[in-house]
């Protein structure tokens, strides 16, 4: 599967400290929108945490387990990472992919619902619910986040992915804030699936997701 051209595919084995993470991103960001790199999809885990969204309710953030948490910069409210969550990291130029914000993050929910079902799983948007959906127990769960940022036309941040992660970590926050339903994992859903299989799925639709987005957008 060969790579649009001038975008780097990523992948960080181990465990990536936020702030280390975060550092890199803001200057790959700024490095694209300079022309002096080119866009990046970057997948990652992180160490158990929580990170802040511009939006963050101090009252949804109880944390009894004392994790730290960081003040991200995206949009949204309070989230978890950890060990078992694939996080990915989209850093695209709307420059020329078209400056329509709602249009890329409508995008990237779709290239994690079509990655889940590569997966086995089925998954869905839920109106005025921001994430990725699946069908539990009568109810849904929250199998993937979604938070963005754009600078100056430069995406960052991206989606996290629920395969395996200490569940209980979620109820430190309102995750999302959204207190009335559960999150899941794919773990939890009987879905085996490792880093490399997602990594994969990822990947495969990874040109699909760039094709909604098109080229040659505004200018400016």
């Amino acid at each position: 599967m060969d790579l649009p051209a001038g975008l780097e595919w990523r992948v960080t084995p181990g465990l990536t400290p936020y702030a280390e993470a975060l550092a890199d991103m803001e200057a790959r960001a700024a490095a694209i929108r300079a022309g002096d790199a080119g866009e990046l999809v970057w997948l990652l885990e992180h160490p158990p945490l929580y990170t802040a969204g511009t939006s963050a309710d101090p009252a949804e953030l109880f944390n009894p387990d004392g994790l730290p948490v960081f003040a991200a910069g995206r949009g949204g409210r309070y989230t978890y990472h950890g060990p078992g969550q694939r996080v990915g990291y989209v850093l695209l130029d709307l420059d020329r992919r078209g400056r329509d914000v709602r249009r890329f993050v409508h995008a990237l929910e779709g290239w994690i619902i079509a990655t889940l079902a590569r997966l086995g799983l089925p998954a869905h948007r839920a109106p005025g619910r921001i994430g990725i959906w699946t069908p539990r127990g009568g109810t849904e769960a929250k199998i993937g986040a979604i938070g963005v940022r754009v600078r100056r036309w430069v995406t960052l941040h991206g989606f996290a992915v629920n395969l395996d992660p200490e569940l209980s970590h979620f109820s430190g926050i309102v995750p999302c804030g959204i207190a009335d339903f559960p999150v899941t994992s794919l773990f939890d859903m009987g879905v085996s699936a490792g880093q490399e299989r997602l990594d994969l799925a990822l990947r495969q639709g990874l040109c699909e997701f760039l094709a909604t987005l098109g080229e040659g957008g505004e200018k400016g």
